[in-house]
């Protein structure tokens, strides 16, 4: 189609398009269409300088490498697209293809490579912490054992059955404890995977949910051409309904409260450093007063809670679930919006979706 080909183009992470002499799109790839929300049919024929309706260079500065063949190269651009602000990487140059002279432009969100960095930091950490936790629960499950074995001996013992009530409560918070103790020490390996229908999961937990709290307005905006994942049902319930549980939990005193789930298809998106060609993006959304801003980088972290009396263990569960699918999960917070976004590999069968 142009000097490079087509299919080099499209996987391309960078959104890539092609102009005319009138700054007029005559082609985009797909991390294009996803950075303007259009697809490359309804981007054709449209003005690049309508697209965008703000900029911090002049855009007609981009049809000077036609005219002189120089390529331009500016690191720290602002584009306003779709009512954004966003921080782009921007670089145009000539592009010559069966004797006519359109312009390459490439623009590469620079928010999306610190997201990359942050996200390898992240899990590092949340890495070091986990693993912090495990020796720590390991060490509390011998002493927890003899403390109840312990209790029990002195149940045994005791002159007066009412004393017994102590020794009672003795056995239940070491059984509590250890139960505690067991979730944190749980295997990191993914179970049994097949081809499910994500909307199927969504409903079984939106059901739950509502049950529970029917003051709650859970509301569905699903996608029904996502295709199947391949995923372990069970533990994709697991983590769906604790994050649901979570916004639920957190909306018991909000007026007016509503959850949305929202699906979604991505293309070309990257997951802990590997790119993926298509992905099922779940979005699940809630009107609460959000998360607070200190606690949003660590809250996956075991025993991190934003809600009193929270153990701090469900989202932590619910990433290591997710990362056992190859997927991954973030929070975007503020009041009145908080966004819990997960990110799962769709495997395409036939190339169908590819």
């Amino acid at each position: 189609m142009y000097a490079l080909p087509k299919t080099v183009i499209d996987n391309l992470i960078t959104a890539v398009l092609v102009l005319d002499n009138d700054l007029l799109v005559t082609y985009a790839n797909p991390a294009a269409e996803q950075l303007f929300c259009q697809s490359l049919r309804r981007l054709r024929g449209h003005s690049f300088t309508k697209l965008v309706k703000q900029s911090s260079i002049d855009l007609f500065v981009v049809k000077e490498t036609i005219k002189n063949g120089q390529g331009l190269t500016d690191s720290d651009v602002t584009l306003e697209i779709n009512g954004r602000q966003r921080k782009v990487e921007l670089s145009a140059s000539r592009l010559i293809y069966e004797h006519c002279t359109s312009i390459l432009l490439e623009i590469r969100t620079i928010s999306h490579q610190q997201r990359i960095s942050n996200e390898l930091s992240q899990k590092e950490q949340q890495h070091a912490a986990r693993e912090l936790v495990r020796r720590l629960a390991h060490e509390i499950k011998n002493p927890l054992g003899g403390l109840r074995g312990a209790a029990q001996l002195l149940e045994k013992m005791l002159p007066d059955p009412s004393l017994k009530e102590y020794t009672r409560i003795i056995i239940e918070q070491a059984d509590r404890l250890r139960k505690l103790v067991d979730r944190l020490l749980e295997p990191q390996k993914p179970g049994r995977l097949q081809q499910e229908n994500i909307h199927v999961i969504l409903e079984k937990v939106r059901l739950l949910v509502t049950l529970e709290s029917q003051c709650i307005n859970v509301v569905r905006d699903y996608d029904p051409s996502l295709p199947n994942i391949e995923i372990n049902p069970e533990q994709m319930e697991q983590a769906m309904l604790n994050v649901i549980n979570n916004a639920a939990q957190i909306l018991q005193d909000t007026k007016n409260a509503k959850i949305t789930l929202r699906t979604r298809t991505k293309h070309q998106v990257i997951i802990n450093g590997q790119r993926h060609r298509l992905t099922a993006r779940i979005d699940i959304s809630d009107n609460g007063p959000g998360i607070a801003t200190e606690l949003q980088d660590t809250l996956f972290y075991p025993m991190i809670s934003g809600r009193l009396g929270g153990t701090g263990l469900g989202l932590s569960i619910t990433r290591n679930l997710i990362e056992q699918h190859k997927g991954k999960i973030y929070v975007n917070s503020q009041p009145g919006n908080t966004t819990f976004t997960i990110l799962l590999p769709i495997q395409c069968v036939g190339g169908n979706h590819e």
